[in-house]
């Protein structure tokens, strides 16, 4: 059993406080979790004697790296679903897989890989944000790390939450749970902007200022997320989150990309940390965050490493290096961010930015004894230049690497020493681990075979079938159509104008059954000007169940759902093997005809340029109604003055392929 007193001496310490003191052959004397004094290994020798010495000679003693913001337990998902764009990534296969196997187990093993490997980073604190974030503040207890920790609230079901109410109760008993904690600091964490409600992110404000504990949130990560902003709230993400009175608590925001320097301005006024990602950022091509016009406005900018599952490690060494380079090559000034700037960003800027920095982020007396020592007396390290003191931070930042790190302490306990975990079995972690990747592999291998599968996976998918009675016809003169429908038996109900564009997705022979139908509908008002716009997927079944009199199909759509991402963000998720379009007018009319209900719809169809048709529809739910209806459609037929030889049994898609 260690001392509860002891002191390390001989190594270079770099302390990173204020006035960024660096002693040569130094010393720091720590008491239980505390540091009670820095100097030179001769004054502190001479003021505490008989006192347990470690000999770090030849050594660097630096503060814990603060990992500014990441998601732990998604360790388990590193490699799954890489070189993808952000939406598909996330929305595709991060989510779906999360809500299949995300459990309060899946998080206290994603935790602890987690914490293995950034103990042997040097990281001694960071910033997490996840599901049952109370079972990753235990886990890191139980290892001996430090974290912000922030339970996320989303406006969507989770899989520990199944409403933002629910997230939000859980938010609140895990903060009053762990709060004074002497490792962990509860925060909430409403994911985004994009994912909340303004309803959500001032009950998030308010929480937070309840209890003093601060907002951890994803701001301004992607270009579309502020181009969605200006669209739909008629004003950039900033502004709108500080309309929600977020600000008014300790916030820390992560990547924040993409944000002009009016944002910035605001970000300052108010205190708020940033959790600069740059490993992420460009992994997902989100971008490269302006953190040069943020350090100048006296910003707080951390550096994370984002979740495992993006970066695709946590290593901070490889962080703090990128974001030091990075800075150069985007701003094509290689004196921005300096090693002396970035090894800031990596502790104490880091801490602030997680409203942390009175306890951990430097070595100080009175801060908590968060360490790391490293051995850069390596190849890979040789030689050295010292005639310049600044000189150790671009050994450590341009060259340094995780391997260096040899012993790390954490609140005065060692959590690594000679390159040995003291608190994690780390083979136990590596074979749990390895278990969960192949249950996820057989999980979505079986989900890759079948678009119907990939449709629920990424949710608001109608489970149900949905069966129409058709019949088509190709016309000469509209006109005559609609004369007829203004006449008796025909009763109209509801009239539109729409402009329709589909998209269908074909797929190989596996799933040749399915045809997927992205449909963009332009509402247009009687001055053909547009009044709305809908999407929606359907994803069709076999084109034809029966044929009836007259070539009346019997057809079935299996599912449908509100389309909710791009046309992009589908294509590159169900990979199709081929992809048609189609144009058209349609004007549509909701009818009644001998007291039973139909959709008329007079189609132009543009592309490709196939003329004018005629559909007659209806929902049908049996056999008998599809019987019945089919001849209702057939004296409607004669009505139009339609011929057997102007009927077409294909639909547009077999015309535009």
């Amino acid at each position: 059993m260690m001392d509860s007193q002891f002191i390390l001496s001989g190594a270079t310490v770099v302390t990173a406080n204020a006035d960024w003191e660096i002693f040569f052959d130094g010393a720091v004397v720590v008491n239980h979790d505390t540091i009670v004094a820095i100097g030179t290994s001769s004054d502190i020798s001479e003021k505490y004697k008989d006192i347990p010495t470690i000999d770090y000679s030849g050594k660097i003693i630096i503060p814990g790296l603060i990992n500014a913001h990441t998601h732990v337990p998604m360790s388990l998902l590193r490699g799954l679903a890489d070189d993808k764009r952000l939406d598909v990534w996330l929305l595709g296969y991060m989510m779906p897989v999360e809500r299949e196997f995300v459990t309060e187990d899946f998080v206290r093993t994603g935790t602890l890989l987690a914490c293995a490997e950034m103990i042997r980073s040097g990281i001694t604190c960071f910033a997490d944000m996840y599901y049952f974030e109370e079972y990753v503040a235990q886990t890191t207890s139980d290892v001996g790390m430090r974290a912000l920790c922030s339970q996320s609230v989303l406006k969507f079901p989770t899989p520990d939450a199944a409403s933002f109410e629910d997230g939000l109760d859980r938010a609140r008993s895990f903060i009053e749970r762990w709060k004074d904690h002497p490792l962990i600091l509860p925060s909430v964490g409403p994911h985004a902007p994009y994912t909340s409600t303004s309803e959500m992110l001032q009950a998030c404000a308010k929480l937070a200022l309840e209890y003093d504990v601060p907002v951890h949130i994803h701001i301004a990560e992607t270009e579309k997320e502020v181009i969605d902003s200006r669209n739909d709230r008629k004003m950039p993400v900033v502004p709108w989150v500080k309309k929600q009175n977020l600000f008014e608590a300790k916030v820390l925001a992560a990547h924040c990309v993409h944000l002009d320097i009016g944002e910035i301005s605001t970000l300052h006024h108010h205190d708020v940390g940033v959790a600069h990602c740059p490993t992420s950022n460009l992994k997902l091509a989100s971008g490269i965050a302006p953190i040069a016009e943020m350090i100048d406005i006296g910003l707080n900018v951390g550096i994370g490493t984002d979740g495992p599952a993006s970066n695709n490690d946590l290593d901070m060494f490889e962080e703090t290096r990128l974001a030091a380079i990075l800075a150069k090559g985007a701003t094509g000034d290689p004196t921005v961010v300096p090693a002396k700037k970035a090894f800031a960003m990596a502790t104490i800027m880091g801490a602030a930015a997680l409203h942390m920095d009175d306890i951990t982020g430097s070595l100080e007396v009175g801060k908590r004894a968060d360490l790391v020592v490293l051995d850069l007396e390596v190849l890979h390290n040789t030689p050295n230049f010292n005639r310049d003191d600044d000189s150790i931070y671009s050994q450590i930042v341009y060259v340094g690497k995780s391997s260096d790190v040899c012993d790390v302490m954490v609140n005065g306990k060692w959590l690594m020493q000679d390159k040995i975990l003291t608190t994690v079995d780390e083979n136990k972690i590596a074979h749990d681990a390895a278990e969960y990747a192949r249950n996820i592999d057989i999980f979505l291998q079986e989900r890759e075979q079948s678009v119907l599968s990939k449709l629920v996976a990424i949710g608001g998918m109608e489970r149900q079938e949905s069966f129409e009675i058709q019949a088509k016809a190709r016309i000469n003169n509209m006109d005559d159509i609609i004369t007829v429908l203004n006449k008796e038996p025909f009763v109209i109900n509801k009239h539109v104008h729409y402009r329709q564009y589909d998209t269908y997705f074909l797929f190989d022979a596996q799933n040749d059954e399915y045809q997927l139908r992205i449909r963009e509908d332009e509402k247009l008002d009687v001055e053909n000007v547009s009044e709305s716009v809908r999407y929606r997927l359907t994803l069709l079944g076999p084109a034809k169940e029966k044929e009836f009199a007259n070539s009346v199909l019997l057809s079935r759509s299996r599912y449908w759902a509100p389309s909710q991402h791009t046309l992009r963000f589908y294509k590159e998720y169900f990979i199709p093997t081929n992809e048609y379009s189609v144009e058209k007018d349609r004007l549509r009319w909701h009818i009644s005809y001998k007291g039973v209900g139909f959709y008329i719809n007079i189609d132009n169809v543009h592309s490709p340029e196939l003329g004018v048709f005629v559909e007659i529809k209806s929902r049908t739910w049996s056999l008998t109604d599809a019987q019945d209806k089919s001849l209702l459609i057939g004296e409607m037929l004669f009505e139009f003055g339609i011929s057997n030889d102007d009927l077409v049994a294909e639909d547009y898609l077999q015309f535009a392929k």
